[in-house]
This record gives C-alpha cells, sequence and structure tokens, in this order.
C-alpha cells in the first residue's frame, strides 16, 4: 500500500504573510486576491501570454518525471544512422505519425504519437541531476543547492506555485477542494534510496514549507528482484519499479486504503497524519497561516468520500489496471488519472531511485540490460496506457500531460559494464499531451548524433511557462519571495508556440 506522508512542517521563523497588493492583469487570478505567505506583486511583465491559443484550457496536470534522466537515443529521437558506439543495441520503429520514429523498445507508445506532442530541442547548461532548476523558475541553481532541498535561496515547485495562486484565486470564493492541489506519488522524492545526499526539486521554496506537495509512502510488496551497486554499496532485494502485487495501495494518512490510518515518516517516528499537522502547528509561531493549511486540509481530505474513492483502484477493471503496468510507476500514474477525475490539480509522480542511489534511469553502466528489462517497458506500458485512457474517457484536452526529466544522456556510449550515457544536457527530449497541446507534432531538431540542437533550441524553463500558460497562469506574473522582492513565476523563459494546439 501506499499512504501519503505528512511529516512535521516546520515554518520558516520569523516571516510574515505580506497583504496582496492589487493586481491589474493577472488573467484567471483577477483582482484584489488575498495574502499569501509570498505575495503576488504588483503588475506584470509588459507582455502577457493569455492571448495566445490554449490558455487555461488544462483544468489539471499530470507530471511524469523520470529521475537521472533518460536518454533522448533510446526513447523519442533515434539515430538509426548513427555509428554504434551512438546507435546502440536498438533500432527503431514508425509511429501513426508519418516521418516520426521512436525507439523500438517503445512499441505502445508509438501507436499514440499522434495524441502527442515530442519536443527534440531541450537545452541547458548543467548536466548534474538538476530537478530543482528543471522544475522551479529559478533561472540559476548552483549544485550546493541541488544538493540542499531547504536552502533558503530555493523557488517554489511548479505545482506548488499552482497550489498558492490557485488558492490566491479561491480566497474571494470561499472554494475549498476536496482534493489537495499538489499531490506527489509514489513516495517522498529521494527518500527511498540509501547512497548520497537527499536531492532538491519538489518542495515549497520560498513559498514555505506549507506549499510542499503532499507525498505518499509505499508499503506493498514488489514481484521482482534486482541487484545494484553504487561503489561498496551493494543491494539485492525486490525493484518496485519492476512489479508490485495486485494488492498494493496509495493511502493518505488513513484515507483510501485499509489499515490502521499512521504513517511512517523519515524520522522513523509513527504518527497519524492528524497528529503531524499539529506538530507542525505547534512549532509554527502564534497566529501562522501554514499550520493553519494543513489542519484544515487534513480536515477535508479525512472527511471527504471522494478523495477516499479517488485511491479505491479496485474500483478499476482488472485490464485498465494492466494497461497502466503493474509495477510502481503504473499503478501510481494510474492513481493521479484517477485523483484529477476527482477534482485534482496538480499531480506528479516521479520514477525515482528506490534500494540505492544511482539508479532511476542514471544509467551511467548497465545501460542497455537495464533499458530492456525495466526502464523501456514501464515507460512504454504507463505512458501509453495514460494518453489512451484520458483520451477513451474524454479527459485528454482537458487534462495536461509532460515528461520531464532533469537532462538527457550522452550520445556516446561508455565502455562499461552492458554499456552506458552519462549525463549531457546539450540537448535531449521531452513529451507533452493533452490540454492545449498539438497533436503528433515534433518540435525542434537535433544533430546527427542526438548531441546538440541545430533547430528550435527550448529551455527547461520554456516547457515550464508553457505548462502556467495552459493551466491559465500567465507565466509572467510575480510573486514575492522571502524578502519581498517581486519575481516572476519562472524567470528568463517564454511559452513555447509550437507545442500549443
Amino acid at each position: 500500500m501506499i499512504r501519503v506522508l505528512g511529516g512535521p512542517k516546520r515554518l520558516c521563523d520569523g516571516l510574515t504573510r505580506r497583504d496582496l497588493l492589487q493586481v491589474g492583469s493577472l488573467g484567471l487570478l483577477g483582482t484584489g486576491l488575498g495574502a499569501g505567505r509570498g505575495g503576488l506583486a504588483a503588475g506584470l511583465a509588459a507582455s502577457s501570454t493569455s492571448a495566445l491559443p490554449g490558455f487555461g484550457q488544462a483544468k489539471s496536470c499530470i507530471l511524469l518525471f523520470l529521475y537521472g534522466s533518460h536518454s533522448q537515443i533510446e526513447t523519442f529521437d533515434p539515430k538509426p544512422d548513427a555509428p554504434s558506439q551512438i546507435r546502440g543495441e536498438f533500432g527503431c520503429i514508425p509511429t501513426t505519425v508519418p516521418g516520426l520514429d521512436v525507439c523500438e523498445g517503445l512499441p505502445n507508445l508509438a501507436q499514440v504519437m499522434d495524441k502527442v506532442t515530442v519536443v527534440r530541442s531541450v537545452s541547458h547548461l548543467y548536466p548534474v541531476h538538476g530537478v530543482a532548476y528543471a522544475t522551479t523558475g529559478n533561472p540559476v541553481v548552483p549544485l550546493a543547492m541541488e544538493l540542499s532541498p531547504r536552502d533558503p535561496a530555493h523557488w517554489p515547485y511548479i505545482g506548488s506555485v499552482v497550489d498558492y495562486i490557485d488558492g490566491e484565486r479561491a480566497r474571494a470564493t470561499g472554494d475549498r477542494p476536496e482534493i489537495p492541489r499538489n499531490l506527489q506519488l509514489p513516495f517522498a522524492f529521494s527518500s527511498q534510496r540509501i547512497g548520497e545526499v537527499a536531492r532538491a526539486g519538489p518542495y515549497g521554496g520560498f513559498l514555505g514549507q506549507a506549499y510542499d506537495p503532499i507525498c505518499t509512502e509505499f508499503l506493498g510488496a514488489g514481484t521482482r528482484k534486482a541487484q545494484k551497486t553504487l561503489a561498496k554499496l551493494a543491494w539485492d532485494d525486490y525493484e518496485l519499479y519492476r512489479g508490485v502485487t495486485p494488492e498494493s495501495r496509495f493511502q493518505i494518512g488513513g484515507v483510501g486504503g485499509a489499515g490502521d490510518g499512521v504513517t511512517l515518516d523519515q524520522l522513523d517516528r509513527r504518527r497519524s497524519l492528524l497528529q503531524q499537522l499539529e506538530d507542525a502547528r505547534r512549532a509554527a509561531t502564534p497566529g501562522s497561516a501554514g499550520a493553519d493549511r494543513h489542519r484544515e486540509t487534513a480536515y477535508r481530505m479525512l472527511q471527504s468520500p471522494t478523495f477516499r474513492q479517488a485511491f479505491d483502484i479496485d474500483a478499476e477493471t482488472w485490464d485498465n489496471r494492466a494497461l497502466y503496468g503493474m509495477n510502481l510507476f503504473g499503478q501510481a500514474t494510474l492513481t493521479a488519472r484517477r485523483l484529477v477525475e476527482a477534482g485534482g490539480r496538480f499531480v506528479s509522480v516521479f520514477w525515482d531511485e528506490y534500494g540505492l542511489a544511482g539508479t532511476g534511469w542514471d544509467t551511467h553502466w548497465d545501460h542497455f540490460p537495464r533499458m530492456k528489462d525495466e526502464l523501456l517497458p514501464g515507460l512504454d506500458r504507463t505512458l501509453s496506457g495514460l494518453i489512451l485512457d484520458l483520451d477513451r474517457r474524454g479527459m485528454l484536452d482537458e487534462t495536461l500531460v509532460v515528461l520531464l526529466s532533469e537532462h538527457g544522456r550522452t550520445p556516446q556510449i561508455g565502455s562499461v559494464q552492458g554499456g552506458g550515457r552519462d549525463h549531457w544536457s546539450r540537448c535531449y527530449s521531452i513529451l507533452m499531451a493533452g490540454g492545449g497541446v498539438a497533436r503528433g507534432r515534433v518540435v525542434g531538431k537535433s544533430d546527427k548524433i542526438g548531441g546538440d540542437v541545430v533547430d528550435r533550441r527550448v529551455s527547461p524553463k520554456d516547457v515550464l511557462a508553457t505548462m502556467y500558460h495552459l493551466l491559465g497562469i500567465d507565466p509572467n506574473t510575480m510573486i514575492q519571495d522571502r524578502l519581498g522582492r517581486p519575481l516572476p513565476l519562472v524567470a528568463e523563459a517564454e511559452v513555447i508556440p509550437e507545442v500549443l494546439a
């Protein structure tokens, strides 16, 4: 089973909530919104994206993040004419889009490429597992910050920003959603592996820990084992991303499945969700809105039949569960679909490291065995299943689906056991679908070996700006940091018009 963690939330001392200044042109945000921890700053930048196609078409977003980073060559930008040390062991296959080929390890995805847009020209300067760089508006995230999740200079995760801005809008209407706006599956990021330090990324940043995603914990069982090594560390156990039992479940503090409703937090202390929230309340300064927000969210979740039912994946047919793949990533993504169907706004699913650092999609060694046995089959089944399922239900046009990673992999194959591809951020591919995204389109082009962009370079910040736009939030909106400085939601970025339908 998977249960959402509600670990102790300690709010930053000495910070006050600033009154929201009147905003003249905030699109769906309107004017006269209430106060927030960061505070929306007055006005927007000179340009606005609301006139571009697709503004606000996405009612919700499912973000799929492949931590460690997938190879562009073994996914959406194969190079069949490149030398063998570039091309690798896989061939390519045609798709439902004429002229668009993908890796032969993605046969199911090949059949739905007419429903998605592939961007083959994402590029930036930081090949260092920069999850915070890829998912926040901060224009520069040094490596020291990437290894320090609570560095006060961090900007908030995109899901946290969506949660905050939607919440500011709702203050005027009294809207209190039954489904939390910012959820993350299958467990707290970077929490289920040993070796190395925690990574930054999906956190509230300068908005405060009250805007961290609500995360999940896995309590089910795996069905396939794996052996992993990292320097002197060795790991041999069930690998959940290779397979989980049908009885595995997702749950939030006792909501959504069987059990006693008690979670095991990162400090290995057992607390109920409400007890964790009470701890946060006591730790906060008097009158802190952050602790009140936690408490209010908890009561809504615990009292909501809609929220409970969203986690009941037994309500799905067996064929539909199998469509997503009976593994951790697949069943988490199926649950994400159920959550947005129930009214969720932003749901993130991470294919994270498990058991040992240096795993996930970080294929420095055993690249081809892992791609064949675990990574490509899991991605192929889950992503194609999600696209098909959303489309059949009439949900794809209003649900934004984004497949991201922090960078790509080197074109040159390393001479190591099983072959290896190292970090590469000069050119890589991402995928977007639904919620105002064009169907059957390819944006950008790489060179003959997939190493550099030759046409329509875009940055991760442009991808974030496009996501905000489709979710009805102008990326030029200004938000105040902890020092009251106005900052754009995402710096140095523009919406990618070629992605829009």
